[in-house]
Parts: C-alpha cells; structure tokens; sequence
C-alpha cells in the first residue's frame, strides 16, 4: 500500500472517528499558533462527504466556527497582550516585534481586507489573529472578514477533497510518487523551522 494512501485511510478514520467535534476542535488550533493546516484536514474532510459520513454544510459550519473560535482567543490575546506579550512569547511563534510593526503598517495600507486574504496564505493565516488584535482592529469587521475567508477556503478544501475522492481511481496509480513527495516536503519544512527556532 502507498504511503499516500495509508496517510488518507488514517486521518479519514480519525476525522470520522471525532466527527464534526474533531474538525472544529482542529480548525480551532489552526486558527491560533498551532502547526495544524487546514489543507491537512479539509479535504480529508471533503473524502468523508463522499461517503455520506459528513454533510458539506455540516462541514462547513463547524470547520468556520473553529475558525472564527481560535481566531478571536488569539485576538484577543494580542488586543490585551499587545507587543509585550510579542516581545516576552512571540519568539516562541517565530512573530517578533518587527512582524507587528509590519503588519499594522499593512493594516493602515491594505485596511480590513487583510484578514480576508490572510485565510488564504499559508503561516499568515495561524499567526495574522495577534497583531490585529494588538492593531485594535474592529472586532466585528474582524470577524466578519474571519468567517467570510475561511468558509470559502474550507468550501474549496473539501470540494477537492470530494473530487479527488470520487476520481480516486484516476490518482491511485500516482500515489506511490505522492507519498515519497509528501515525505520530502515534511523533512524540508522540519529543516526550516529547526534552523530558524536556532537563529
């Protein structure tokens, strides 16, 4: 069996082992500054709404909710926290207090639209929530940018995750190639984050 395909059969069981709970509880971490990307998970998710396990609004919803859930407790930490809390624990999270002063010289260039876009980029999406909560962003744009983003972005996830899914047979003789590909890509992104930890 391709590694591929034994790493599709063990997230689709765990996904559909925790149902919605799981998704929202991962979208919940992906939100925040936790390495859990939601293409990771959200066409898993979309596999499992082929097989009538999940329904796509019921995917939708709860992947969202997680979304706008971890995004405002990381507001918020940054709105109360602000750049001392970027300065005592942003190293932690690779944000340092030059990547605040650079994204509230965004804000003030680009306006509430960033939080839209962020959804969509890879690293920003995890980390964007702090420096606009420390840039005092209206919450109630925030949000509303928050959860329009991230429901297109988990619509499209698990849309492919559907299509590949219900065209499983037309990949499966690429996965053996995949599998050895998504190993390299883990081992260079494991490079990456241990050289910049040590600077």
């Amino acid at each position: 069996m391709a590694i591929a395909e034994i790493i599709i059969q063990y997230i689709t069981h765990l996904i559909g082992g925790g149902g919605y709970f799981f998704v929202f509880f991962l979208m919940i971490l992906e939100s925040m500054i936790f390495p859990v990307p939601s293409e990771a998970v959200m066409p898993f998710a979309g596999f499992l709404i082929s097989q009538q396990k999940f329904s796509f609004l019921g995917v939708i919803f709860f992947s969202t909710l997680g979304s706008i859930t971890g995004s405002l407790l990381s507001y918020y930490i940054g709105f109360y926290g602000g750049k001392p809390f970027i300065a005592k624990y942003g190293k932690y999270f690779l944000l340092r207090q030059g990547d605040l002063a650079k994204t509230e010289n965004f804000f003030a260039k680009h306006g509430d639209k960033t939080i839209f876009i962020s959804r969509f980029v890879p690293v920003v999406r995890h980390l964007i929530s702090l420096p606009a909560g420390a840039a005092k962003m209206n919450v109630f744009k925030f949000s509303f940018y928050t959860v329009l983003g991230a429901a297109i972005w988990h619509a499209f996830l698990s849309w492919v995750g559907f299509s590949l899914k219900q065209n499983w047979q037309d990949i499966e003789q690429y996965a053996g190639f995949f599998g050895y590909f998504l190993l390299a890509v883990i081992a260079v992104a494991v490079l990456i984050f241990i050289r910049k930890r040590k600077k």
